[in-house]
């Protein structure tokens, strides 16, 4: 699959009007974050850390599927009870925003783009926009509490669509997992895999600084009026 560089052919990108971010490994850098929430179920009721499998299950999974896998199933109540103990806000300073992705949105924004987002976060989203500066950007943000089912279910892309007034054909996803994949195909939206060369994708997007200069150089007539941005 094609990785951005400076031959690849501007009408790859030029046939986008809205762009579609997951959030968790996408947006933010969360993995250490995600890893400490989930450990702190695992110390509650007596369990030793999650192993690399689990930690990358639900790094890409919603709560519900993550603490489901992570507890015993006659735990699972208990668990979910002391959920709402827990306050996010303790895990906030353990992440960070992607290199690059606020340059990034700032000139999409400018040029008028639209931009969503499709999360399987649920009620932390809009804590972790507001402690990161990502709040503004975004116009509709879909997460797992609010989209009909979680990814990969195609109905928050759907509502996204509808919301936007937009064909699956002129809208882009970027993720970072097999879960994002299996979205953007039930979909029917093109697939942009960020920092994930196994993912089969559209396009390899190693780092936003070089997503930027491509859509410059395939848009020169707006990147000549956004020198600013």
């Amino acid at each position: 699959m094609p990785v951005l560089d400076q031959d690849l052919d501007a009408s790859a990108l030029r046939r986008f009007r809205g762009f579609i971010f997951d959030c968790d490994g996408v947006l933010i850098d969360s993995f250490v974050a995600n890893v400490a929430y989930y450990n702190m179920f695992r110390s509650r009721f007596g369990l030793p850390p999650m192993g690399p499998e689990d930690e990358m299950y639900t790094h890409t999974q919603n709560v519900f599927n993550s603490i489901q896998r992570i507890v015993p199933p006659e735990h699972y109540e208990a668990a979910m009870e002391y959920r709402k103990l827990l306050n996010y806000r303790d895990i906030l300073p353990h992440l960070r925003r992607e290199p690059g992705i606020l340059g990034l949105l700032s000139w999409l924004r400018a040029a008028r783009f639209f931009l969503g987002v499709n999360t399987n976060r649920t009620d932390t989203t809009d804590m972790v926009f507001e402690a990161l500066d990502l709040n503004g950007y975004f116009q509709p943000v879909m997460t797992a509490g609010i989209a009909p089912r979680p990814k990969p279910d195609p109905g928050g892309m759907h509502a996204i669509l509808n919301d936007w007034g937009l064909s699956a054909a002129e809208v882009v996803f970027i993720g970072d997992s097999d879960v994002d994949e299996q979205t953007a195909l039930n979909a029917g939206v093109s697939f942009w895999a960020y920092k994930n060369p196994a993912l089969a994708a559209e396009l390899h997007v190693p780092d936003f600084e070089t997503l930027l200069l491509a859509l410059r150089r395939a848009w020169p007539e707006l990147s000549t009026g956004l020198q600013g941005a």
